[in-house]
Parts: structure tokens; C-alpha cells; sequence
């Protein structure tokens, strides 16, 4: 097991990504008006790929279009003191292919947000990083 300076454990990709595969909420992090944003959104991991549902004229769908972005999730528990989170990075491309849009509207992915969410995003993760804390 590797400990980084701060105690953290770190993870490995396969540990991160597995972990990824075990929560639905997450934070997309792009630019938007040449000022960072962090959005809270559902996702599914699909192989190595996030995939983020959203409306097709949303601010999200807009700023991420063929952009490097940052994706985290995490997850905690207080009174234990434990917890883990890993961080994606990585190009984010609109699906317009309807083949692969058939595909991805099977997957258990479901917004929790109200209207429309006709609009798929994946991010390829091609970098990805992860901590977790025991005691």
C-alpha cells in the first residue's frame, strides 16, 4: 500500500475507477465565462468513460464541449473518519452518434433533475487519481 506525504493512501487506477462505479453523484469541473465552474451532476461510469445526461441547451453542455475537464466524486463517513475521492481528468465530447446514443440511454443512469436530459456527455479519463483515508 502506498501512503502519500499526508498519510493518504493512494490509490491505483483500476481502485479509482472502481470506486467511481460505486456512487451516481459526482462534480464536473469546467470553464465557463474564463472563470472555473464546478457542477454537481449524475453520472454512470461506462468502461473507463463518465457519462453525464444534461439538456441539450444547458450551460454544461455548452462550456464542456470539446474541453479538458475535471471530474470528482467521493465519498465519506463522519463519524468514523473514513472516507475516499478520486479525481478524473480528461477531454469531454457531446454524443451525436445515434448508435451510441441508443446504447447510452440504456444504462442506469437517470437524472435527478427535473426536464428534459436528451443530451449525453463522456469524459475519457485519461487521467485518473485517488486518496482514501482509514484509520
Amino acid at each position: 500500500m502506498q501512503v502519500d506525504s499526508s498519510g493518504l493512501q493512494v490509490l491505483s487506477r483500476e481502485e479509482c475507477l472502481g470506486l467511481l462505479s460505486t456512487t451516481p453523484i459526482g462534480r464536473i469541473v469546467f470553464t465557463e465565462h474564463a472563470l472555473p465552474a464546478v457542477q454537481p451532476v449524475n453520472f454512470h461510469l461506462d468502461g473507463r468513460s463518465i457519462v453525464i445526461r444534461t439538456s441539450t441547451g444547458s450551460n454544461l453542455a455548452a462550456a464542456t464541449r470539446h474541453a479538458v475537464v475535471a471530474f470528482e466524486a467521493d465519498e465519506f463517513d463522519s463519524e468514523l473518519r473514513t472516507g475516499w475521492s478520486v479525481t478524473a481528468v480528461g477531454q469531454a465530447r457531446a454524443v451525436t452518434d445515434p448508435d451510441e446514443i441508443h446504447r447510452l440511454a440504456a444504462l442506469p443512469l437517470t437524472a435527478w433533475a427535473p426536464g428534459s436530459r436528451d443530451h449525453y456527455i463522456v469524459v475519457d479519463a485519461e487521467q485518473v487519481s485517488g486518496r482514501r483515508i482509514t484509520h
